[in-house]
């Protein structure tokens, strides 16, 4: 045995039984690292775009330019499926690298603008959009690329955690780096964004270059002629007529549409709390991705998906009654008890929900069936937004957030009801993913032990 062999044998063995054993896949390791210094960046240009926006328009617009801006950059996820069918017969690295490629420039297009003094809503609003059309295909890509990324089907549900936990690590130190850039910058908000961009623009290269270090297997190529609405045709039929899927995509559109609305509206209830400015916006923002961090971490912990529908529901429930708690608080600790107590139930419920999904779906079908993911979890986000927009014209931002939280409460409790049915539709499911002993294996072995007993 050489010695890097020995090297990659040691470390597969310290990452093994604990929090972390995904990481003894060397292709995860890689992808771990580069992501979480990418998305660092990402979250940094999320708190910057909001707050410049938020503060070059006038006072009368800001909550509903907020909503349109957010529409801007994430409708075009509704585009997903149609991605999801490109995926499935195409390398998911090579569109990795393509969709951080074009992301890259997008940040330094916006960093460009805001060096130079050309920042304007319009120009801010089409970049939004074009990054929309890139995490389109970025997000099924990336969803099915984390089976070739851990073969191992029992690191997968921890894979997919600490992938939660990076994103959430990420969003707790992002937002608190950007609000103590954009707060130095008071007298020039686009100096202080722009800074924001640059790091996000650079800190693409590390999830490229970790994405070219990776040894994947060459997908064989299509023996079969593509037909994109057949196949995508196939893939709704499939996650729509399995009860099971359909129940977890329509809880997380319930949520997405209704509840996640009041991160978009988290300016202006930053600003209206006492002393709030833009690092008060940073802390509720990194509050909210300890909580999520917390999320992810306590799925780590989990060692099976058996149970994971009712973490659902109750973390749906307890994102909601958060959620109302937040849309009428009015000082700072109690409005970030709530953010953190929302952010850990909204990503346990999406990350729970991501586990199952990614445990009892077909393999031909996976970049299909992840892609409606990304379309209940990314895509209902804009309309909700743009709902939330309006509605808070007419009713105020407090009225619009718990509206939300109590229309998802109802989400979770039919989800309860339903609970005992799905879990006899997905048992046939888990017996073929190898989590559950096939039914009748498991009588005949309970008949067995009856007679030795007697």
């Amino acid at each position: 045995m050489n010695e890097s062999s020995a090297a990659g044998d040691g470390a597969s063995r310290g990452f093994s039984s604990s929090l972390v054993r995904s990481l003894r896949h060397r292709n995860f390791r890689l992808f771990f690292v580069g992501q979480g210094l990418s998305l660092f960046g990402t979250w940094m240009t999320t708190v910057a775009t909001r707050w410049l926006v938020y503060k070059i328009v006038p006072f009368d617009e800001k909550d509903w330019i907020l909503g349109i801006v957010t529409f801007a950059g994430q409708i075009p996820i509704l585009l997903a499926p149609l991605a999801g069918v490109y995926v499935e017969g195409s390398s998911r690295r090579r569109t990795l690298v393509l969709t951080q490629a074009l992301s890259m420039i997008q940040s330094f297009s916006l960093a460009f603008l805001a060096f130079t003094g050309l920042v304007e809503v319009w120009p801010v609003l089409v970049l939004a959009a074009f990054q929309g059309f890139v995490n389109a295909m970025d997000v099924p890509a990336r969803q099915a690329f984390l089976i070739e990324m851990v073969d191992d089907r029992n690191d997968l549900g921890n894979a997919i955690a600490l992938n939660s936990s990076m994103f959430n690590g990420a969003r707790l130190l992002g937002p608190a780096v950007a609000g103590a850039i954009l707060a130095a910058f008071t007298r020039s908000v686009e100096l202080g964004a722009g800074v924001c961009f640059t790091i996000d623009g650079i800190s693409y290269l590390a999830v490229i270059v970790a994405l070219l270090r990776m040894n994947v297997k060459t997908q064989p190529p299509r023996t079969n002629e593509r037909r994109i609405w057949s196949e995508l045709r196939d893939g709704f039929r499939y996650s729509f007529h399995s009860r099971p899927i359909r129940a977890i995509l329509l809880l997380l559109a319930v949520t997405s549409i209704f509840g996640a609305p009041f991160m978009v509206l988290m300016p202006a209830f930053a600003e209206k709390l006492p002393n709030g400015n833009a690092a008060t916006y940073g802390l509720l923002l990194a509050v909210s991705g300890a909580g999520a961090l917390l999320g992810a971490i306590y799925l780590a912990s989990r060692s099976t998906v058996l149970g994971l529908g009712r973490v659902i529901a109750a973390c749906c429930a307890m994102f909601a009654l958060s959620v109302i708690g937040f849309a009428f608080s009015h000082v700072l600790w109690l409005s970030l008890l709530a953010t953190f107590v929302a952010s850990f139930g909204i990503m346990v419920q999406m990350a729970a929900s991501n586990t199952i999904l990614q445990t009892i779906v077909e393999n031909e079908m996976r970049a299909r069936v992840m892609s409606f993911y990304a379309l209940t979890v990314l895509g209902m986000i804009p309309i909700g937004s743009l709902l939330c927009s309006g509605l808070v014209v007419v009713i105020g931002a407090s009225y619009t957030v718990a509206l939300g939280g109590m229309i998802s409460l109802i989400g979770a409790a039919n989800f309860v009801l339903k609970l005992k049915s799905l879990r006899a539709a997905a048992r046939p499911m888990l017996e073929r993913a190898g989590v559950l002993p096939p039914l009748a294996a498991g009588i005949q072995a309970a008949t067995n032990q009856a007679g030795e007993a007697a």
